[in-house]
């Protein structure tokens, strides 16, 4: 069995599907119940609460560990993998980020995971094609994209990917003590996904450009301080690491990675 944290997100709920495809018996577990595939059990708990993990640990093999933003603040990951570990389960996924490898992020959270003295993979993704979704509104009202730094180009990860290659790491053990950072297979600008989804509605989309305080002041509204200043500094002035393609969805799927394009084209039902 695999339990699967944070399960109603843009990765987790692609993953406990497809696990649960592959026959896995799978524990989805959230913070809010949530719909899941038939056959999968759910679990109402908390990893900043991490005696609420319990009921969902016994006899499993692996768990996925997805913190949400604010989890740092609420919660620390050390005593959940003291629990998950006294559960007897061998192995641990984390969803990092690949500022912990830019050192744009803190790495508390692989930091503990290092020392839990579980298994464990690391999965590091950078800049998500679903962050599109915060232009939904505006491309469905105005067929409008603002954005800041109209032309930085960085290679968006469908989060669809990410769950696959989860869902390979957490199913075969090969993948033990391995760090992957996760890409899409071409950097793409702000201004050319606003290209991209204009094809995919059928309607040119409008693009323009928010000056970096613009940005910053609408990022505020949901994002904490420091996460907003480490994002636009990656959006911004990324390094040649953040700009640069990695290979290891390919390694780990034996496929490329999926597109900004295909990501847009399969949730196009948002900009219309």
């Amino acid at each position: 069995m695999i339990v699967v944290t944070g399960a109603t997100g843009n990765v987790g709920r692609p993953l406990v599907q497809a696990l649960a495809a592959a026959g896995e018996d799978v524990t989805a577990v959230s913070r809010r119940i949530a719909e899941v595939p038939e056959g999968v059990r759910r679990l109402q708990a908390d990893l900043a609460e991490p005696e609420t993990l319990k009921p969902a640990l016994h006899g499993a093999k692996g768990v996925f560990l997805l913190t949400s933003p604010d989890f740092l603040a609420a919660g620390n990951l050390s005593d959940a993998l003291r629990v998950i570990r006294a559960a007897g389960v061998p192995r641990v996924v984390l969803l990092s980020s690949q500022g912990v490898g830019t050192q744009r992020h803190p790495s508390n959270l692989e930091d503990a995971v290092r020392e839990s003295g579980l298994e464990w993979t690391m999965l590091r993704p950078g800049n998500f094609a679903s962050n599109a979704y915060q232009w939904a509104e505006s491309i469905r009202t105005r067929r409008v994209l603002e954005a800041p730094f109209a032309d930085v180009a960085l290679p968006a990860i469908d989060p669809q990917d990410i769950a696959e290659v989860a869902a390979a790491t957490l199913r075969e053990s090969s993948h033990a003590g391995v760090i992957y950072t996760l890409t899409g297979p071409a950097p793409i600008s702000p201004r050319q996904q606003a290209e991209v989804i204009g094809q995919a509605v059928g309607e040119p989309v409008q693009f323009r450009e928010l000056s970096r305080d613009e940005a910053r002041s609408r990022m505020l509204t949901y994002m904490p301080e420091p996460v907003v200043d480490a994002t636009l500094g990656v959006l911004g002035e990324p390094s040649a690491d953040e700009q640069r393609v990695s290979p290891d969805v390919e390694q780990v799927l034996g496929r490329p990675a999926r597109t900004f394009a295909d990501w847009a084209a399969r949730n196009v039902a948002a900009f219309r």
